[in-house]
């Protein structure tokens, strides 16, 4: 699902990634474990076409981020904090979203939000959400469209210990329901107990640990 070739990228002069070899199959979890700084976020945005390489190459799904298409077609994203208009609902803030592409309906809004743990019915701005249900909210916008990869950055940040087993567990049906999944996270439990394959960022330099 997901090829980096021989990746580099440069950014005034301070190579932020070196030489990234890394493929994602489909239908698996692939983990991408680093201290803050390494790299991780930035990897994901050239996979999702937000920054483009100096070097190297992207396939996603067959097709060559940057060449045959600028971003991947069909991904849910969550990098870096999630942002939403702050004097709305929850539910108000994914209908505005998926207004963009046409793709889905209230049902399928409603149905991501209880599913992370929302309640799609909340009149609260989101203004006034904790840190975890803001975290919530853009894991059910990356799902709602019912995506064929997902690219999670720390995407149980800010959960108790009740929503990670809820996410956790969301993400495995995920996965066997045939979803690609590639996620960031600094919880070597949440790697151990999720990911097929598992990378380490050092430095700008991947490399894999285990398979």
């Amino acid at each position: 699902m997901i090829e980096v070739k021989n990746l580099t990228l440069t950014v005034r002069q301070t190579i932020i990634l070196k030489d990234v070899n890394m493929i994602c199959e489909r239908g698996t979890i692939c983990g991408l474990i680093g201290r803050n700084g390494s790299g991780k976020t930035m990897l994901m945005k050239c996979i999702c076409g937000f920054v483009r390489p100096t070097e190297g190459e992207i396939v996603v799904d067959g097709k060559r981020i940057g060449r045959d298409r600028d971003f991947p077609e069909s991904v849910g994203l969550l990098i870096e904090n999630p942002a939403f208009i702050p004097y709305y609902s929850g539910m108000r803030n994914l209908r505005i979203l998926a207004g963009f592409q046409g793709k889905i309906g209230a049902a399928m809004i409603r149905s991501a939000m209880e599913r992370t743990g929302l309640d799609p019915d909340l009149k609260r701005h989101v203004g006034k959400y904790s840190l975890g249900m803001r975290q919530r909210l853009g894991l059910a916008q990356a799902i709602m469209e019912d995506p064929d990869l997902y690219v999670l950055d720390e995407p149980m940040n800010g959960l108790d210990r009740e929503g990670i087993h809820q996410i956790r567990d969301l993400l495995l049906e995920e996965k066997k329901r045939g979803k690609t999944i590639l996620l960031a996270s600094h919880s070597m439990e949440d790697i151990d107990c999720l990911c097929d394959q598992v990378y380490r960022m050092e430095e700008g330099r991947l490399q894999e640990i285990n398979s």
